[in-house]
């Protein structure tokens, strides 16, 4: 049966863009290949920190099973072996926790985010890429939702860099949660999929008001003026001047 094509409502997962180059190259094993996309998709599913999957979560998967051959024990075998062959690749981490997780393994993108979480939870660097992290099974758990301008980027932008991250972190500090949400919304729908075209609309509704989500007008003049004085008070500057260039 031919696909209809995708709706106009579509949800999008970001892809890094090596696996369209050298790696789509390379990987000439079918299973290898379609764990690998499916992987990307079921971490960007998770909302834990960092984003693990675990081995179990991909075995029981239907679209992996169905893909590899059917449902029975042959399709969860070759689900494995194409976990096995994208871990010695390095597109994916496997994690082994020490004890108390029934034997349970999870697996990460091997982005350079997700290798500085695994640090930071271990306090030391791990040895390499590919390698299995011995942490703790109490830091096994969901840790809490990651910041929603987070998911908000990586849903409709694209992957998430550390430098950025700090990026984003700020304005979720610096605007509401509602003014996020409608620039991200303006941004896709005028194809403008960039930080920089949104953070612009940020910037411009705190300078000039912004009424039902359009900048420009000034019908709560006063309140607005009064969240840019606490906003100052608190942080010493404005919310479109980046720290370390406060004036003089």
């Amino acid at each position: 049966m031919p696909f209809s094509g995708f709706s106009r409502d579509t949800a999008y997962t970001p892809v890094p863009n090596q696996l369209f180059g050298l790696l789509l190259e390379e990987i000439d094993d079918l299973a290898e290949l379609k764990v690998t996309l499916r992987g990307i998709w079921l971490c960007h599913r998770q909302r834990g920190y960092p984003r693990m999957t675990p081995l179990a979560e991909f075995t029981r998967d239907r679209a992996l099973l169905r893909g590899l051959g059917g449902s029975g024990a042959d399709a969860a075998g070759e689900v494995r072996r194409g976990l096995r062959l994208a871990v010695e690749r390095g597109t994916f981490l496997r994690f082994k926790p020490d004890s108390g997780s029934n034997g349970q393994e999870f697996y990460l993108i091997n982005t350079e985010y997700e290798r500085r979480a695994l640090e930071k939870l271990q306090g030391r660097r791990p040895p390499g890429p590919n390698a299995e992290f011995p942490v703790d099974a109490e830091l096994v758990p969901d840790l809490g939702p990651r910041p929603n301008i987070f998911a908000l980027y990586e849903e409709n932008i694209g992957m998430l860099s550390p430098m950025l991250a700090e990026e984003l972190k700020e304005a979720e500090e610096a605007y509401p949660e509602e003014w996020i949400r409608e620039a991200f919304s303006i941004a896709v729908n005028e194809n403008k999929r960039s930080w920089r075209y949104i953070s612009g609309i940020l910037r411009r509704w705190a300078a000039e008001g912004r009424d039902h989500g359009k900048p420009g007008r000034h019908p709560q003049e006063d309140s607005r003026q009064r969240y840019l004085e606490e906003y100052q008070r608190r942080r010493g500057r404005l919310p479109w001047e980046r720290a370390g260039n406060r004036p003089g």
